[in-house]
């Protein structure tokens, strides 16, 4: 299908899942007294939730899909333009957080964190977090619409995990010299994320585009 979004064009979503609080609390994580196992915790739980929101999504788009009537072009065509109203309003959530650069209050917690609170932080702010929804449907519906297998969204969920992961890769190669650097990251992350989110997500909406005129 020459009007399809390149697979390779649904891995930069992935910066769109971690931007935000998201990484600030695997950064936090990583910084704490519990530094290995709060974040690996925090990867396992992140792991099950995008997977399961992936999964989900994915469902429900085929639902959609399968139950069209004439024609699988047409069904396509609907998710194609769902895919551009998540997209948009993945865009106005972002913006609408663009000034939000003090941590919620229970970040403070993350400090001492136990690897069950982790966990379980990790899989409710990636399965509850509105823009990582938005973001997980978008990804699963682009798939469903071209008629691609669930697993094709492996390299977008290995993508996720392994920049929720940097805080702790940071920590295990440079030790104590990572705390720097984590926190010029997170201080980056609180003010300038939104920029980088954005501007994927315009990219994404020209390609859906793209796919919808040329499909």
């Amino acid at each position: 299908m020459d009007g399809d979004v390149s697979l390779l064009t649904l891995l930069p979503m992935a910066v769109v899942m971690v931007a935000g609080p998201q990484l600030v609390s695997a950064l936090l994580l990583a910084t704490g007294k519990n530094p290995k196992p709060a974040s690996s915790a925090f990867l396992s739980g992140v792991a099950l939730a995008v997977v399961i929101g992936l999964s989900v999504a994915y469902w429900l788009a085929r639902l959609v899909i399968d139950s069209a009537s004439g024609g699988g072009g047409g069904a396509r065509r609907v998710v194609d333009w769902v895919v551009l109203a998540l997209l948009a309003i993945l865009a106005v959530l972002v913006y609408g957080r663009r000034t939000r650069t003090d941590p919620p209050r229970w970040m403070g917690t993350l400090q001492t964190a136990s690897p069950g609170f982790a966990f379980g932080l990790g899989f409710l702010l990636f399965l509850l977090m509105p823009t990582d929804i938005a973001t997980m449907f978008t990804v699963a519906g682009t798939l469903a619409a071209q008629a691609r297998p669930l697993w094709h969204s492996a390299p977008f969920i290995l993508l996720t995990l392994l920049l929720v992961a940097l805080p702790l890769l940071m920590l295990l190669l440079l030790g104590d010299r990572a705390l720097a650097v984590q926190s010029r990251i997170r201080d980056w992350t609180n003010t300038h994320s939104w920029i980088v989110s954005e501007a994927v997500i315009l990219y994404f909406a020209a390609m859906t585009v793209s796919s919808i005129v040329t499909g």
